[in-house]
This record gives structure tokens, sequence and C-alpha cells, in this order.
């Protein structure tokens, strides 16, 4: 995932160095209170969330539309309806994620009883991104809550409306010492990871969540990384290439390509490539006209340096389809771009954007060799009916997730947990996952005093042989 920020420790003047100060301390007393831990706490501060976001809809999705320019229809289902499921799902499911579980517990304890408590962690700091600045600020603040947990939220500075929005939702809604917001940029962030947290959510870019993790480490912080990366997308000859494009391009244009696990490159079998670079261009007509600049169902790039950046792209293969861009009104048309050379740029980083190369392929032993060179994605895309290859595909190569015969819709299931690996990122979440990312599992044995056996005790009353029988019978238990 893209970030704007160069790093952490980048000034940005329109913050003081005190904005952080004393948040900590304040979130950490509150979480001490045992009542702000109580199941009926957790769950009468989610069903608040919920209700001041349906109060709040439509300011949200003015505020996603004049910072990304994004459709209502898009906006609600990618964002507010998104964190609104999550919600209804944590409180249908909290209940049952919090108990205790028991566990047997070790013969050399004998009688004993093992259990498994689930813990918040304590004060946490979730930090969002701008290309989706309401869900994936809110939806981790869900687990977060559900955990019972005490949360500071950084929203992205590139997405000010929708921050100003969220602020200003939390501040009314919250006590400032259970969910607080702090706005700023780079430095405000560094200054937060610099108070010593219970746990860090961070979502962004690679090179950016390296440094989060290394100033986390300082204090021992443990993070969840949730970022990016160059998202493939394998198109075999044996399926519809129209519905395969279909469904390929709603993943890549939804957000104008601004999305963390929007498939990045396409590799389709040579045998049909002239088949879905046609289908290609039949779909994006009927998404979006000949002129996607007029359409209401296409956003823009979140800014000029994002923009520039893009347009760098443009040259460094043969526009198939598209092409057009707009400075002043931050427009980039949806672009194929084919004949791109393996080590140009726009296959070496990730585009995040509403570019797409396309690159045929001649056998499956290709492709996985290729993906095996490259860091692990955050997702991996696969269009094939033959369950020979996918499960190969499955075997041979490494992403955080993966979705065949479709993209994207892997995130929306609840009982999928999200997450990157390598590269791409640490952690997951999501559903249950969201509970268990804000959570310590906290093992606890109860025994009684009596009967108290002397074997473990000194002076050994036991030869070496007997000792190991001893284990060796543990060991089958």
């Amino acid at each position: 995932m893209m970030d704007d920020a160069d790093t952490l420790s980048s000034v940005n003047p329109s913050r003081s160095d005190s904005a952080a100060q004393g948040v900590v301390a304040a979130l950490k007393a509150f979480h001490a209170r045992s009542a702000a831990r109580s199941i009926a706490f957790r769950k009468s501060r989610l069903h608040e969330l919920g209700q001041a976001i349906e109060a709040r809809e439509s300011d949200i999705l003015d505020a996603l539309h004049a910072d990304l320019r994004k459709p209502p229809q898009e906006a609600y289902a990618a964002e507010v309806g998104f964190v609104l499921s999550d919600i209804k799902y944590a409180l249908r499911n909290v209940d049952r994620w919090v108990r205790s579980t028991r566990r047997r517990g070790p013969l050399l304890a004998w009688p004993s009883r093992g259990y498994v408590y689930p813990e918040p962690y304590g004060a946490v700091l979730i930090i969002g991104p701008w290309n989706y600045p309401f869900q994936l600020l809110l939806s981790p603040l869900i687990g977060a809550m559900a955990s019972g947990n005490t949360t500071c939220l950084k929203p992205s500075e590139f997405a000010p409306l929708t921050s100003a929005v969220v602020a200003g939702m939390i501040q009314e809604t919250f006590s400032p010492d259970y969910v607080r917001v702090v706005e700023g940029g780079a430095e405000t962030a560094r200054e937060l990871i610099d108070q010593g947290f219970d746990h860090i959510f961070f979502t962004g870019s690679t090179r950016v969540g390296c440094q989060v993790m290394e100033a986390a480490a300082r204090h021992l912080t443990p993070v969840t990384l949730e970022l990016g990366g160059k998202n493939p997308c394998i198109v075999c000859h044996d399926v519809d290439m129209r519905i395969a494009a279909r469904r390929i391009l709603w993943g890549k244009c939804m957000n104008a390509g601004q999305t963390c696990v929007a498939p990045d490159y396409v590799l389709v079998d040579a045998r049909v490539e002239d088949e879905f670079l046609s289908a290609v261009k039949g779909v994006l007509g009927e998404f979006y006209g000949q002129a996607p600049r007029e359409s209401p169902d296409y956003g823009r790039i979140v800014n000029r340096r994002h923009f520039d950046r893009l347009i760098g792209y443009l040259d460094q293969g043969r526009i198939y389809y598209g092409g057009e861009y707009d400075p002043d009104d931050c427009f980039i048309a949806p672009t194929i771009l084919i004949e791109v050379g393996p080590s140009a740029p726009v296959m070496q980083e990730e585009i995040f954007g509403p570019i797409l190369p396309v690159i045929s392929f001649q056998n499956v032993d290709a492709v996985t060799t290729e993906l095996r060179k490259r860091p692990k994605p955050l997702a991996l895309y696969l269009f094939t009916h033959d369950r020979a290859v996918q499960e190969r595909i499955l075997e041979e190569t490494a992403s955080g997730g993966v979705c065949i015969n479709d993209t994207l819709t892997h995130i929306f299931g609840k009982e999928l947990p999200f997450g990157g690996v390598g590269a791409s990122g640490m952690g997951s979440y999501h559903g249950k996952a969201s509970f268990d990312c804000f959570t310590h599992y906290r093992s606890v044995l109860r025994r009684r005093m009596k009967p108290d056996f002397t074997f473990r005790y000194p002076p050994a009353r036991h030869s070496l042989p007997t000792l190991k029988r001893f284990y060796h019978l543990m060991m089958r238990r």
C-alpha cells in the first residue's frame, strides 16, 4: 500500500510536538477500571458506534467524495456498510469470543486444570491510511473495542475531510480516555508510537511499516502491519474471458486502483491473450463509457504527488486502452499496458492506481518460477477451472490471501482472516481475527494444595531411567 509520508520523522509544522503527550496515560488509566473491560460495556460502546455512524452517514459519504471522489455506492459498500457489518458481527459473537476455554493440565501438576483467558492488551494505537480512510481506521477499532481495549486513532492527513468527520464523531460519542482521535502528519505518528502503547496496528506502505516496527521495537510494543505489494492475477485459458475481465476490472478500478488488494498486473495464457484484451476493452466501455472522466462511478487520484508518480508509468509499455489524464482534476483513465518489460519500474513497484500491465505466459511453470522470485504479495488471484492448477499455485506460491475466480471478495468474509505475509505485512484481522488481533491469550493453571507429591523435589529420589520413563509417559498424553 502506498503512503505519502517519506518517513515517520518528517516534520509536519501544522502540529505541535506536544500533540501526543498524555494520551497513553489517560487511556491506560481508563482501561485499569474493571468496568471498562466488562462485556456489557464493550457491547454498549459498539452499539453506540454503530448508531453514530448511521447518524452521520451522509457526512461520511460527502467527505469520502470530497477527499477521493468516491461514488456514494462504492463508498457505502467498501467503507460505511463494511464497518457497520463488522459491528453487527462483533455484537453477535463477542459473548462467545470472550469465554475462557478449558485445557488439560500437565501430569507433573496432577490433579490440576488449565484455562486460557482472552484479555485485552490495554491501550492500543491504530494508524490508518488515506485510500480507505474510514473503513481501514474504524474496522480495526471494532476489534480493539470488542477485545476490551482503549484506543487512540491516528487518521491520515491526506484525507482531511474524512479525518475531520471521524474526529468529530468519536469526540461526540466517546470519552477521550476511552477512544481518542489525534490528527496530524508523520511527526504526530512518530510521537504517538514513542509513547509506549500496548499494541500498534498500522496500515500503509511496506517502507513506512518497517519504520513503525523499528520504532515500536524500542518499547517492545507488538505490532500488526497491514501493508501491500504487487498482487498478481493469473488468467488461464479455460475460463470465460468476459467474466474474468469483468471481475478483474471491478477489483482494479475500485477507488481508481488505490486499493491494497487490487490486482497489480495480469499474467494471461498466451493462447487467449487477444481474447482477454478484447474482453477488457469491452468491459471498460460498459463500466465507464467512452469518457470515464464524466462517469459518476469513477474516482480520482488522491493528490498531485501520486498523480505524477502514476503518469510516469504510462511510457513503460504500449497503451492498449485508456491513457487519458488531467492533472488539474487528478484524473487518470483506466489504462491497460501491454509489451511491458519485466525490469520496468511499473513491474517492480506497487502501482496503486488505475494502470494494469498485461503480460502473456506460455505455461504455469513460468508463472510459478516468476512469482517465487518476487516478495510475497498481499493477495494472489487465479482464474481457472482446473483443480490441479489451483492446487499447484497454492502449493508453489505464497501470499497473504488467495481468491480463485474472483478479486477482492475474500476480504469481505468475516470467517476469513485478512492479512499479509513477509513484505506484505504481519498479523491479521476481520471477524474473530480482529478480536484475536487485540487480545492476549493468558494461560492459567489451577491446582489444589494437596496432594503434594515429593518426587519432583530435591534430593533426587529416582534414577535417570525412571525419570525418562516418566517423561515418556507424559509425552503420550
